[in-house]
């Protein structure tokens, strides 16, 4: 059997460690010739210790002297900083790379992976909402794989059975799925039930205690606000080739069903398991193998409801802000993700209120003067714009 090599970005976080898991148990098909941290070089460094990768990368640079000193006592290479992700593409020569970064900072790494052929795991939302255009037309080109570790866009990849599964995941634009539209499920986050009153005052402490899952500090307040749920809708587009219109968001606190996909006919296709990221990590780095895991399969029996619920875009107004940036077109997606980059890293600082999010991204889109989205100069000239105006909200 081939082993594959994986370039893992971003291994210390909640899916890194979790894509470690996965390669831990599958090894005679999975190996590690590269790791990357932003500033976590404790863990870091029992991860070479067990995986031995040929090179690493540390992004924050206060931690650079870390860095050094791990990878001269390891014997192995080292690149620092955010551009130093897209070189060790080039050291480490991998066939996937798993891109499980926080942020806009994903985008060139995700591209130089494509340049080179390797194909792509993402779990980093941000790179497809601000650059999917451009992600998914250098994948095309180049013929590699876009493989969605997101749980509901990976369920929705297992439910697309009317299409080649591999066409699935490289080709967007295709009108041949039969697909009527695409329901992506989500918990609906500590606060579902809370007035809008009462959002006003929820602390840090209560937004970062999620229901279900268990992520980093970022995407657990996106969770809370519904913005990642905005987020997986733009992403949906650009990997499925369906206009948003034709993605609709359910509430489903049980987190079973991960995501449905309706036919023309009328026939809904779900995909039920645990809640465990592992899953669809185990699809993105196997595929397209199935082959038998270590976890406790879902025990039906042991459930006693399925429910449903339309999301509030009145208290959750995140949501519909990404239903209207991807109408808008443009770098409008890019202004998202910039302003609530901002506001979360704002909020989780207790700098301000949990309902300012919202106020900033409204206003940031408000403000935002669009830019043509097809290269990676205007995305990132976008950013910055976005980013200055979100500080001075």
């Amino acid at each position: 059997m081939i082993t594959k090599k994986i370039l893992l970005l971003g291994s210390t976080g909640s899916i890194g460690t979790r894509t470690l898991d996965v390669v831990r148990d599958f090894s005679e098909s999975l190996s590690i010739c590269g790791l990357s941290t932003f500033g976590r070089c404790d863990l870091l460094t029992r991860q070479v210790e067990e995986f031995h990768p040929v090179a690493i990368n540390v992004s924050d640079p206060s931690k650079a002297a870390e860095g050094r000193s791990l990878a001269d006592t390891y014997g192995i290479k080292l690149t620092l900083g955010e551009e130093g992700l897209a070189e060790l593409i080039g050291i480490c020569e991998p066939d996937i790379v798993v891109v499980a970064t926080v942020g806009i900072a994903g985008l060139i790494p995700t591209l130089s992976a494509i340049e080179y052929g390797a194909d792509v795991a993402l779990a980093n939302k941000e790179v497809l909402v601000t650059g999917g255009h451009l992600v998914m037309e250098a994948a095309r080109k180049q013929g590699v794989r876009i493989l969605p570790i997101d749980s509901e866009h990976n369920a929705v990849s297992r439910c697309m059975t009317g299409a080649d599964s591999a066409k699935v995941l490289t080709t967007a634009g295709q009108d041949t799925f039969k697909v009527r539209r695409i329901i992506l499920t989500a918990s609906g986050g500590p606060f579902r039930h809370l007035s809008r009153e009462e959002l006003e005052h929820v602390t840090v402490d209560q937004a970062l205690n999620h229901p279900t899952w268990r992520m980093g500090p970022k995407i657990t307040i996106d969770s809370a606000t519904l913005m990642n749920k905005g987020f997986e809708v733009i992403e949906g587009h650009h990997l499925f080739g369906i206009p948003t219109y034709k993605i609709d968001v359910l509430i489903h606190p049980q987190s079973i069903i991960h995501s449905l996909v309706e036919y023309v006919d009328g026939v809904l296709l779900a995909q039920l398991s645990i809640a465990d990221m592992y899953l669809p990590i185990q699809n993105a780095l196997l595929f397209p193998e199935r082959l038998p895991n270590r976890l406790a399969p879902l025990n039906l029996a042991s459930l006693s409801a399925l429910t449903f619920e339309q999301p509030d875009m009145e208290r959750f107004p995140c949501l519909a802000y990404a239903y209207e940036s991807a109408r808008m077109g443009g770098t409008a997606t890019v202004a998202l993700n910039a302003a609530n980059e901002v506001a979360v890293r704002r909020f989780l600082n207790r700098e301000i209120p949990f309902m300012r999010i919202p106020r900033i991204i409204r206003e940031t889109l408000d403000r935002h003067e669009q830019l043509p989205s097809d290269n990676i100069e205007a995305i990132q000239e976008a950013d910055r714009r976005a980013r200055e105006v979100d500080e001075a909200i």
